[in-house]
């Protein structure tokens, strides 16, 4: 008989103890669903991605290029990711994680989307610190260099609230949105998802540097707990393009 809850890997990361298991729910049929745990907190769930989906999906219509290339802050269990390499412009994805066991999870086959990752030409993982991307003067990871992008989509903190390292806070200032619109196209567009309201100082910022901020709610039963949530995912455009 099959476990209810089997661990499939545990590590010790820079961000603390990081487990990846897989739960077989009854209630739900059966279900798999897979699990990600960071210091004995839920980190992630397959059984609600709604909103990790809805961040490629409310971003990239709005890029106008036919060619687009994205970059993904955080792979996790893969649902930003694939929801990008789905959309129908998208020419290249490239994943930025700075775990290595949840980069191991794919490669060794553990997490549902793994293969399509995998598989996927257009797709490519690279291990590193997103954010010192867009600190000043921090060198670039490699084969990412000075590239540009049409879309970036990140889902890495908790919220702009409520981080996993302090050194995160610089990103989501002024200064820092202005690193992320020098990275981007013309007409390029910007998307983060948030546990948590986005607040009026991350709004502000944001407003200072991109000609248009949306913010939208993402409402969602777990069926775990029976009882409805939300998650937000804000979404700004570098300019209204040419």
């Amino acid at each position: 008989m099959a476990k209810s809850i089997e661990e499939l890997d545990h590590a010790i990361t820079p961000l603390g103890e990081l487990v990846l298991r897989r739960r077989c729910v009854a209630s739900l049929g059966g279900a798999e669903i897979f699990e990600v745990k960071l210091d004995g907190e839920f980190l992630m769930s397959s059984l609600v991605n709604d909103a990790e989906i809805a961040l490629a999906d409310l971003a990239l219509p709005l890029v106008r290029d036919r060619e687009c290339d994205v970059l993904v802050g955080g792979l996790g269990l893969g649902y930003t990711a694939k929801a990008a390499l789905d959309a129908n412009q998208v020419r290249s994805v490239t994943v930025i994680e700075l775990l290595e066991p949840v980069v191991r999870w794919h490669e060794r086959g553990l997490v549902p989307l793994a293969s399509e990752l995998k598989n996927d030409s257009r797709c490519r993982i690279v291990l590193a610190d997103f954010f010192a991307m867009f600190a000043a003067d921090a060198p670039q990871p490699r084969g990412i260099g000075s590239q540009m992008f049409h879309a970036i989509l990140l889902d890495i903190d908790h919220s702009p609230q409520c981080l996993l390292q302090p050194s995160h806070a610089a990103f989501y200032s002024a200064n820092g949105m202005q690193s992320v619109v020098q990275r981007l196209h013309s007409g390029g567009v910007f998307a983060l998802w948030s546990a948590d309201p986005p607040d009026t100082e991350l709004l502000d910022s944001m407003s200072e540097v991109f000609a248009d901020v949306r913010t939208h709610q993402r409402s969602f039963l777990n069926p775990l707990l029976n009882k409805e949530d939300s998650n937000w995912i804000v979404v700004a455009q570098r300019d209204h393009g040419g």
